[in-house]
């Protein structure tokens, strides 16, 4: 093959319904998007589905879809479908590992003990999310991602971003309760 298609071209083959699209986007983004599932589920065989899954609802959803950010794009799909799958693995266990623990650390933010998507559109929240973290500089905006979409470990950012572990703790706490304060604020009770 020769050099790597671009993601308009990619969208654009999906678009027109040439399966192509779908050996393009695998060549280009499985790794990328392995990484995000790997994050959330553990096991290579649910890794694998969830690709399948993201190649799968990409064609059907490119049309109506014409994405700007095909890389995001993907990572939304892939995303939620394994922690989709987490969920269904561990819905009557609760336990101490990484996707737990950040879920739980941005729940206490969200609501009390109630499902935030309950509370309002997932759309709402999201955009609100999205409008609080503008106000913040580049590496909080990171660290803050990082942490919570792409489910990452507080060591490993540490690691990533060359800053101590504690002091990455303690920008996740200011900043979960500066978003708490400012979702209130947008009418989000908690």
């Amino acid at each position: 093959m020769g050099s790597e298609m671009q993601d308009d071209e990619i969208v654009q083959l999906l678009w027109d319904r040439k399966e192509e699209g779908i050996a393009q986007l695998q060549a280009k983004y499985k790794r990328y998007c392995g990484a995000v599932a790997r994050r959330i589920v553990v096991s290579p065989e649910d890794t694998e589905e969830c690709l399948n899954d993201t190649w799968l609802r990409a064609w059907n959803s490119i049309p109506p879809h014409h994405p700007e950010n095909l890389a995001g794009y993907l990572a939304k799909i892939v995303r939620n479908l394994a922690l989709n799958s987490y969920k269904k693995q561990h819905r009557k266990k609760r336990g101490g590992d990484v996707v737990t623990v950040a879920l739980e650390e941005l729940s206490d933010c969200l609501s009390d003990g109630k499902d935030a998507l309950e509370e309002i559109e997932k759309r709402e929240l999201s955009d609100m999310i999205a409008e609080y973290l503008r106000g913040k500089s580049r590496e909080q905006q990171a660290i803050f991602i990082k942490r919570y979409f792409y489910l990452m470990e507080i060591k490993e950012l540490a690691r990533e971003l060359q800053m101590k572990e504690n002091t990455i703790k303690s920008i996740l706490f200011r900043m979960r309760k500066e978003l708490k304060v400012y979702l209130e604020g947008e009418g989000v009770y908690i």
